[in-house]
């Protein structure tokens, strides 16, 4: 892969793939013809000259705010491949959350879908040029998301196309792209509610792609089918870098990944790779497949005998594989933890799934497998390449902090040297935050966050997140939070309500009786979960999550919300 690339920039990755894959596909949307390489080119390129005559210059700032679309990469490769920055933002992030993230980058111009155009108002950004991504056209000034509508729809007022634009004009950028130049700007969603601008390098991102094709093969024959956010690292190197090195083709969904919508397009595009976040998956096994292995006491009994288990996953296995469309032979979780009742399934399901371990901090992976080499409970082994170690908080222990050492590791945050301080030492390793334990082999073991860690009664680590793993194999439980309370521990459930409709008919309780028996579900759940707990990790307390946590955009529950 490295003798053809010129050097490790996105500039070179593009100008590689368009020679060596220009007539195959490249971008589509399900329903729409793909863009080869080569036209992604002469697109990338003609945005490109347009922004450089909008006076965006090298190292200037350019944001991203939409949904996933062909054009969303046609505008981030312009942005990077002129030498300046792209600021990908999230489009769940709230409006004051979007505002800050402009003012704070210091973005120029932002291209934003007309859906998400009404984040912008009240914001009052009068120097800020906004490019509409949905069809490239330029919005003359900022203006209301009802008056905009009323201009696209009426013709009231002609945009200016980008495209047209930009093929009157001619020449070449005069900026040549360096290995250490700033790509990216991503601002995270953290679980502690702090936002941070990573500062991600060409050579992080290019680096980072290479090395996760070392241990996973990606040809031009293979076909992702993308429903992650590309503003967030995981979709953005993972999801759209790797398949365009490779002359890969990306299909986008412009509608939300509902089953409704997913299971039409898995059956028309035939995915050979996907990459998904757990609670997608395990969403799909808690409510259509274990309901189903389950839906009868004779079913039941089978099921907890492991043999008639193993023999019923196998068989749902093979279902589940036809609903993906059948072609599938790497299924990537990342993001978050993944359930051990989830990923038993899939191990006995023979499903093609593999675990990776990352940090937008890190572009993103640091460690993962393909799918034939996977262990349980394991993320694999480092990259290679990059250097990981695990640091004891105490003498003697065989988990501690993960630190990480590479060409992956981020330039540092923007605007933010005492924090870069506090994570990145002096010789190059990034304090990860996240708590784990290398076996014989250097397969890595997540134990949860450093900052998550509570201490028992005579100074135990407690890890709330393998407890709470614990109290999610339970059937009635969708989603779990546990810390610590006045010394105790306490969870907090959010609980599967359409199982307990089936079992209780708890819509036809009254407030009475709905109030007991859902005091004597919570007992219940919390005593089988002691049963398998050290003592000092044991629940003393459970309380009613009616409505589904708050999370990230990894679908990781925003702990700070709920904890105090």
């Amino acid at each position: 892969m490295l003798d053809r690339l010129e050097n490790l920039t996105l500039f070179s990755v593009l100008e590689s793939s368009a020679e060596h894959f220009a007539e195959k596909p490249a971008l589509s949307l399900i329903d729409t013809h793909p863009m080869t390489y080569a036209e992604l080119r002469a697109q990338v390129q003609q945005l490109s000259l347009f922004l450089y005559d909008q006076g965006i210059i090298h190292g200037d700032r350019v944001a991203l705010l939409s949904e996933n679309k062909p054009n969303w990469v046609i505008a981030y490769l312009a942005i990077v491949t002129m030498g300046a920055v792209a600021v990908p933002i999230l489009p769940d992030f709230h409006a004051s959350e979007v505002q800050h993230i402009l003012r704070h980058s210091r973005s120029k111009a932002i291209f934003i879908s007309e859906r998400l155009y009404d984040k912008l108002e009240e914001g009052h950004f009068d120097d800020l040029d906004i490019f509409l991504i949905d069809d490239f056209s330029v919005v003359p000034s900022q203006i209301s998301k009802d008056r905009l509508s009323d201009m696209i729809k009426s013709g009231e007022i002609e945009l200016t196309k980008i495209k047209q634009a930009a093929l009157k004009l001619s020449g070449r950028i005069p900026s040549k792209v360096q290995e250490q130049d700033l790509a990216s700007i991503i601002y995270t969603s953290g679980t502690t509610g702090h936002s941070k601008g990573v500062m991600l390098t060409h050579k992080n991102i290019v680096f980072d792609a290479i090395a996760t094709l070392d241990i996973q093969t990606v040809t031009s024959t293979d076909r992702l089918l993308s429903i992650l956010p590309l503003s967030h690292t995981y979709e953005n190197t993972i999801g759209m870098m790797i398949p365009l090195i490779c002359g890969a083709a990306i299909y986008y969904i412009e509608k939300p990944p509902t089953a409704r919508v997913l299971i039409p397009a898995m059956e028309k595009i035939k995915p050979t790779m996907m990459l998904t976040v757990p609670l997608i998956i395990e969403k799909i096994f808690k409510t259509r497949i274990l309901p189903q292995l389950t839906k009868n006491k004779l079913m039941r009994s089978l099921y907890r005998l492991p043999p008639m288990r193993k023999q019923l996953h196998r068989l749902a296995g093979k279902k589940l594989y036809k609903l993906f469309g059948g072609h599938l032979h790497f299924f990537g979780i990342g993001g978050a933890s993944l359930s051990p009742e989830v990923e038993r399934f899939l191990r006995e399901a023979n499903f093609p799934y593999a675990i990776g371990y990352g940090l937008t901090e890190t572009s993103p992976l640091i460690a993962g497998t393909s799918p034939d080499k996977t262990r349980f409970r394991s993320t694999g082994p480092a990259l290679p390449k990059i250097e990981l170690k695990i640091v004891p908080q105490n003498a003697g222990q065989k988990d501690g902090e993960i630190w990480v050492r590479g060409e992956n590791v981020m330039k540092g945050y923007f605007k933010d040297p005492e924090r870069t301080q506090e994570v990145i030492t002096s010789d190059g390793w990034l304090k990860t935050g996240d708590l784990g334990e290398l076996d014989k082999d250097g397969y890595l073991y997540i134990k949860g966050r450093l900052k998550n860690m509570l201490l028992g009664p005579s100074g135990e680590n407690i890890y709330p997140e393998q407890i709470e793993s614990v109290l999610n194999e339970s059937d009635h439980v969708l989603e779990s939070l546990v810390f610590q309370q006045e010394g105790r521990l306490v969870a907090r459930i959010h609980l599967n309500y359409e199982r307990l409709d089936e079992e209780f008919h708890i819509n036809k309780l009254s407030d009475a009786q709905y109030e007991k028996k859902i005091r004597e579900l919570l007992d219940s759940i919390r005593q089988q979960t002691n049963e398998r707990l050290s003592t000092f990790s044991r629940l003393q307390r459970m309380i009613e999550q009616p409505e589904p946590f708050e999370k990230t955009p990894t679908q990781k529950i925003k702990r700070y919300l709920y904890i105090n």
